[in-house]
């Protein structure tokens, strides 16, 4: 296991360009198995999350051709089925969340998958019900082998129909379209995640053959086809990455250029941090963060204390409600941070109190945080890395803390975060990664 050792107090200045988005990488990487023909992906993010899925398509027979770093082709004619039905198999999906993504394509092209409860963040539960009415909608059947904790599903083949989620699951949305694309007619899904990864998803598959309508809204309409192709696709900018920046930027920075974000794909994300009383200056499609003695939280129009609360797109990411966090620990002024989704995820906030951050956590869902207004500085500290998303907070964290920290469980990061020690380090911050 790794560990960072950061030492705090060292602004930070430069230029940094975002890597490609974790999650939509995930998507459409699984989206290559709906086809026998190559797949080219540029933009792919070097993270162990990705890295692991790409093992675990190369597992199962696919062939993969690493271009570039970042540039990938994925060819899936010669699969291994049976493959999955092994413990080897089960084992690496329970330790991999984006294995999830791998039923919708499974089941729409062969008709079968296996589905073990997948692993990831300790941010809560991460049900997957959204994924099995969707399928079941469809024609699919499931038997659970209780011994191994595993579900089976059969499903030759799948009809298309009309289905309303329960929620607007992303990855159950991403599942749900990826086993429509081939099944018999009509599909409709209502109360469909829209977020931008879910839009890139279905341009890629349109480019691919598929038949996807009204992108970017919550009604898609999907009529089936009888195959898929090749294509090429490029990844988006990671909006999660943009925000931890934006973060940084405000707590330690002393002017950050963030490169080539795609504006039009962020959403509120800036909006969010300008009520933080972050300075935001747009140059074409770079974000540069001015250095700021001091930043404000508004208050709504009558007064009352302002509340920052995740939603599903176009509304808050849940996945930035951690840097927000750190960031109004030094602001002037008092938020309620509401975090809706996931009941463990705001537990990482008594790493940020034992540093000195004036946190109420209220209930496992929301937080009160009041702003040191810079007067007090946070204190180093020895921590631990709870999930990808409190890891990044943390970082940020300890690079404007008094001191020297030290973060265990870095592999969370790693997970979600491409070379992040090498980048910040060039910006002029101090971490170092060291073996525990």
């Amino acid at each position: 296991m790794e560990s960072f050792i950061i030492e705090g107090g060292h602004p930070l200045s430069g230029i940094i360009t975002p890597q490609g988005a974790k999650n939509e990488a995930l998507e459409v990487i699984c989206a290559t198995l709906l086809t026998a023909e190559p797949v080219r992906i540029a933009n792919i993010p070097d993270i162990l999350d990705v890295k692991n899925l790409i093992k675990l398509l190369t597992d199962i027979g696919v062939k993969v051709t690493r271009h570039t770093r970042n540039d990938y082709t994925f060819q899936s004619d010669t699969l291994n089925l049976d493959y999955l039905q092994s413990d080897e198999f089960i084992q690496k999906c329970s330790s991999l969340r984006g294995s999830v993504l791998m039923i919708g394509p499974l089941l729409g092209r062969f008709g079968k998958a296996t589905i073990a409860q997948p692993g990831g963040d300790k941010i809560g539960r991460r049900r997957l019900d959204t994924h099995f009415l969707g399928f079941k909608h469809l024609g699919a059947t499931f038997v659970h082998d209780d011994q191994r904790n595993v579900y089976y599903i059969e499903g030759k083949p799948l009809k298309g129909c009309y289905m309303l989620l329960d929620e607007a699951s992303i990855t159950g949305t991403a599942n749900i379209i990826m086993a429509s694309v081939l099944a018999r007619g009509t599909t409709t899904i209502y109360n469909a995640a829209c977020e931008p990864y879910i839009q890139q998803l279905c341009h890629m598959l349109n480019a691919m053959g598929a038949n996807i309508s009204g992108i970017a809204s919550n009604l898609l309409t999907i009529e089936g086809v009888d195959s898929l192709h090749g294509a090429s696709h490029r990844i988006l900018p990671d909006m999660i990455e943009v925000g931890s920046f934006i973060g940084m930027a405000a707590m330690i920075g002393e002017g950050i250029r963030i490169k080539d974000v795609s504006l039009k794909d962020l959403g509120i994300i800036p909006d969010t941090f300008s009520r933080l009383g972050i300075r935001i200056k747009v140059e074409n499609d770079d974000l540069f963060i001015p250095k700021q003695s001091h930043y404000a939280i508004d208050s709504f129009i009558d007064g009352t204390i302002m509340t920052l609360a995740d939603a599903p797109w176009p509304g808050l990411t849940p996945d930035l409600l951690s840097v927000l966090i750190v960031v109004a620990t030094q602001a002037r002024g008092t938020v309620l941070i509401h975090q809706k989704m996931f009941e463990s995820r705001l537990f990482f906030v008594d790493k940020l109190i034992d540093m000195g951050a004036q946190i109420i956590l209220c209930d496992p869902h929301r937080a009160v945080v009041v702003g040191h207004d810079r007067k007090i500085r946070l204190r180093a500290g020895r921590m631990t890395s709870p999930d990808i998303r409190a890891g990044i907070a943390l970082l940020i964290a300890a690079l404007s803390a008094s001191g020297t920290s030290r973060i265990a469980n870095i592999a969370q990061i790693d997970r979600g975060y491409e070379d992040i020690e090498k980048r910040l380090n060039e910006l002029g911050a101090h971490i170092t990664r060291v073996d525990d």
